[in-house]
This record gives C-alpha cells, sequence and structure tokens, in this order.
C-alpha cells in the first residue's frame, strides 16, 4: 500500500512530526511493507516552521534577535526543501512563549525581532517568504518589525519615536524611504485564518489584546493607538489600514506586511499545503491518514484536516482521521470528505491522562484501524 501520514500536531501532547512517526510504526505492524510518506501539517499557528521544513526536507537558520520585551533570544527560521522560500514563524521572535505571565504587556511588547529574522533572510540572499503569524505576545500593529527593516517613525516636533506605545499614540509622520530595498525584490504570504480587522471591536486589540496582558483599560488606549497609526498611514499612503480583512492578526501585524511590504494574506493550511506540494505528493496513494487534537466545527471550518480533504476529494483518494476528542457525527464528516474519524481515548480519563497516554494510544488505535483495513485489502 502507498500511505501518507498527515496530521497536524495534538496540541499540549504530541508534534505533528513526532504523531507521523508513531501513526507509521503502528501501520508497519499490519502492513509491513507499506510505503508510507510522512508529511506534518500545520494551519499557520505555532509548529508551522517545524513541520514545513521537515516535511519539504528544508533546514533551520538560528540568529539572536530582539524578543518581545527587547531582550536578545535565539530565534530561527525555515529555509524549505526548494531551497528559495523561508518560513517565518512570528511567535520565535515575537511570541507569548518568550514573556513569562506576570512580564505580559502589549503597550511594550514589540515586533522588532520578527523584523530582524526578515532582514537576516534577506541578507542570506533569500525572497520570497511565509509568514506565519500566530501565538504572537505583540499589539504594535507591526511597527517594530518595520522599524527594524528602516522604517522611521515621529512626533509632531520631529522626534523619533521608539517605544510601542509612543510610536503608535503620539505618530504624526512616518519616514519609509530608507526602509530595506531588497524588499522590493521580494514576495511575502502571510499564513494567516484570522480574519479580523485593526481597530473597533473585532479588531487587534479587543479580540487578542487580553490574552497578551491587557486590561481593558489597555484594550481601549490600544486600539486608539492602532487608529492613530492608520490614520497617519492613510494620510501618507492612501492606503486604509483598517478595511484590510485579516489585518488584525498578531496585534496588527497583518496589515502592516500588507500595507508596506505588499503581503498576501492567504489560509495557513492552504499556504502550507502549496508550499510542500502537497496536491503534487498525494496523487496514487492508496490512503491519506490525518489527524488533529479535536475534530469539531472548527475542523468543518478551514483546519488541517479541513485542507487535506479539499485536495483528496479530487481524486477520491480514502482519509481516515484520528483526534483527541471527536465532535462530528457520520454525516459532517462524509460531508467533510473524511471516510471514517475515530478518537484515540479508549474510555473516559481526566485530561492529564489524555496528554500522558496520546503516544500509545494513538499507535495502539492506528494498529486496530489498519487490521480492520487489512481484512478487506
Amino acid at each position: 500500500m502507498n500511505i501518507i501520514i498527515a496530521p497536524d500536531s495534538f496540541k499540549g501532547s504530541i508534534s505533528a512530526p513526532k504523531l507521523c512517526s508513531i501513526l507509521k510504526k503502528g501501520v508497519l505492524k499490519v502492513f509491513p511493507d507499506a510505503n508510507i510518506s510522512e508529511i506534518p501539517l500545520a494551519d499557520g499557528g505555532e509548529g508551522t516552521l517545524e513541520n514545513m521544513v521537515y516535511a519539504s526536507g528544508g533546514r533551520v537558520m538560528m540568529t539572536s534577535v530582539q524578543g518581545p520585551l527587547q531582550k536578545l533570544v535565539n530565534a530561527s527560521y525555515g529555509i524549505l526543501g526548494d531551497n528559495e522560500t523561508v518560513i517565518i514563524e512570528m511567535a520565535q521572535a515575537s511570541g507569548l512563549p518568550l514573556v513569562s505571565e506576570r512580564e505580559k504587556n502589549p503597550l511594550l511588547a514589540t515586533s522588532y525581532g520578527t523584523g530582524e529574522l526578515i532582514k537576516h533572510a534577506l541578507g542570506e540572499g533569500y525572497r520570497k517568504f511565509v509568514i506565519g503569524l500566530g501565538g504572537s505576545a505583540t499589539n504594535d500593529g507591526g511597527t517594530g518589525m518595520l522599524n527594524a527593516l528602516g522604517v522611521k517613525f515621529y512626533d509632531e516636533i520631529g522626534q523619533e519615536l521608539k517605544n510601542t506605545l509612543d510610536v503608535l499614540s503620539n505618530l504624526s509622520f512616518l519616514d519609509d524611504s530608507e526602509i530595506d530595498s531588497r524588499i522590493q525584490e521580494s514576495s511575502f504570504t502571510i499564513a494567516s485564518d484570522v480574519e479580523n480587522t485593526l481597530c473597533g471591536l473585532e479588531g487587534a486589540s479587543f479580540v487578542f489584546g487580553p490574552q497578551k496582558g491587557a486590561t481593558p483599560e489597555m484594550v481601549e488606549q490600544l486600539d486608539e493607538a492602532l487608529y492613530n497609526f492608520s490614520e497617519v498611514v492613510f494620510k501618507q499612503k492612501n492606503i486604509n489600514m483598517r478595511e484590510i480583512v485579516g489585518g488584525g492578526a498578531a496585534g496588527g501585524m497583518g496589515a502592516a506586511l500588507v500595507t508596506f511590504l505588499g503581503a498576501e494574506l492567504k489560509s495557513g493550511i492552504e499556504v502550507v499545503m502549496d508550499s510542500i506540494n502537497f496536491e503534487e505528493i498525494v496523487q496514487g496513494v492508496d490512503l491519506v491518514i490525518t489527524g488533529e487534537g479535536k475534530l469539531d466545527s472548527q475542523t468543518l471550518s478551514g483546519k488541517v484536516i479541513a485542507g487535506v480533504t479539499k485536495i483528496t476529494n479530487k481524486y477520491e483518494i480514502p482519509v481516515i482521521a484520528l483526534c483527541g476528542g471527536l465532535d462530528l457525527n457520520h454525516s459532517q464528516l462524509s460531508k467533510l470528505g473524511v471516510l471514517a474519524g475515530f478518537s484515540i481515548v479508549p474510555g473516559p480519563c481526566t485530561l492529564d491522562s489524555a496528554l500522558e497516554n496520546a503516544p500509545d494510544w494513538a499507535e495502539d488505535r492506528i494498529v486496530q484501524i489498519m487490521s480492520i483495513v487489512k481484512q478487506f485489502s
């Protein structure tokens, strides 16, 4: 049999590459001669870099950059197997995991380090970028990133602004004439499923600010500050950042990338699958095994499994999905294009027990499933 194993991670439990390895081991117990390809997937959030590099046979570049609170951190970006495409995961340089709970402060957090990653990759000769925006600690409208790439911000008396809140609140005009010229030679694709705009009740500050440490007062302050930033940009560039669908992703980083770097916003899973040529790889296989932590209504609206079945349905390739929690019925799974879905959890248990035992349960479940498949093959 020719089989592709292409799951997302089971977050908090098993990474996608590790899950691929576990499922492959289980399949080979039943079909020892099976030809198996491991393609870990992600939807633009956490794990996108690791999975895309692994799936494409790429490599990782490490460098030191400014973290969200201006302390130096070691951050990496990926170079895909085509040796042309760079994958930057914003969380590497500007992410919440780099900030302790007591340190969270979106009034100060900066995306400067993400800009440094872009600049480093430009210096290495790369001109094709995929940027995943999940897990950011920032709400700076991407101004930190822009500053790292050469954009300068000034108040009404011509004093240059550096501090995140000062830049957004006191900005009177900006100068992007010295933005890195290599950006004009480059293409940028944003991998994100966030549709929130920059400002307002459904904007970056109100929706995502609290998880980054913003109090209700901070949320109001940040929203007003982003509005001021967008007004200055509109006056100078005639681009309304507030109208960009998805512009509120990563605290406004989406809007900045579109406005200043000419980036294109795309569905995270589609970006990932296009970058690794998933549609080409999947043709001619007998079975695809996929999965994610939970199969529910979000799965139906564009997560990893929906991305997989969008392609496999074209070629009538059967898909089996594994998960921790299964909240979809047979009709919903069929509509999604999944032959069958299975929870790996054998019975009622605590969350801690599920996280701890997930690797063993996943292997056991796929052995059971493949034993049934063998009876009819």
